[in-house]
């Protein structure tokens, strides 16, 4: 039977690698004020390196991100409304965002490298058959392009089925989700199981 959902619903935290339960613990970051890209809930992140002063260390979307490193998934973002002048809570960072007095954005991230996600792959898939699902463990994928919605400020992204490769990408993909509603990997979006790859991870910045 055809999945239940119709499109990605980007990163959600699951365990950690060990089958140990997650602290969903966060790190606090900035979003350099007018950033021009949208950052959604649930998506990769990862931060400018640069010697220069004012240009590196700033959170930027990394979804899509072929061999690019990344740091984590992003969680939401305070700041202070320029029209309200009041603190301010966002589920995601509405592109160009620009706060009272040009201050940056406070950003939070999941940053633990050994962190589980649960992702859905964007495509059926190649060969379903028990052998051919189980092949697919132990890859490597990137997620889709950034979309998400400006209404809960969720990512829809998923994972790129189609880009699926031994090495050299973002994310490996450890097994099914089990998720009862969305395991039919003969249709599109299936959930799986990822984890940052550890080559990666070690790097967790941009250029």
């Amino acid at each position: 039977m055809a999945n239940r959902q119709t499109q990605g619903s980007g990163l959600t935290p699951t365990n950690t690698l060990g089958n140990t339960p997650s602290t969903q613990g966060q790190s606090k970051y900035e979003i350099e004020a007018t950033y021009g890209t949208a950052i959604y809930n649930g998506a990769p992140v990862k931060l400018t390196r640069s010697l220069t002063v004012g240009t590196g260390g700033y959170l930027l979307d990394a979804c899509a991100g072929t061999t690019n490193a990344f740091l984590g998934v992003f969680n939401g973002c305070f700041y202070n409304a320029a029209t309200t002048l009041k603190p301010t809570w966002s589920n995601y960072y509405p592109a160009s965002t620009t706060p009272a007095n040009s201050e940056n954005i406070t950003a939070f991230v999941n940053d633990n490298p050994f962190q589980e996600y649960q992702i859905a792959m964007d495509e059926l898939l190649d060969d379903t058959t028990i052998a051919g699902i189980a092949s697919t463990w132990g890859n490597v994928v990137d997620t889709t392009a950034n979309t998400g919605s400006t209404v809960n400020g969720r990512s829809t992204i998923a994972a790129d089925q189609s880009g699926l490769a031994v090495s050299g990408l973002n994310w490996t993909v450890l097994r099914s989700a089990e998720d009862p509603d969305n395991n039919d990997f003969a249709a599109g979006y299936a959930n799986v199981i990822v984890v940052a790859n550890c080559k990666y991870s070690q790097l967790v910045v941009g250029v």
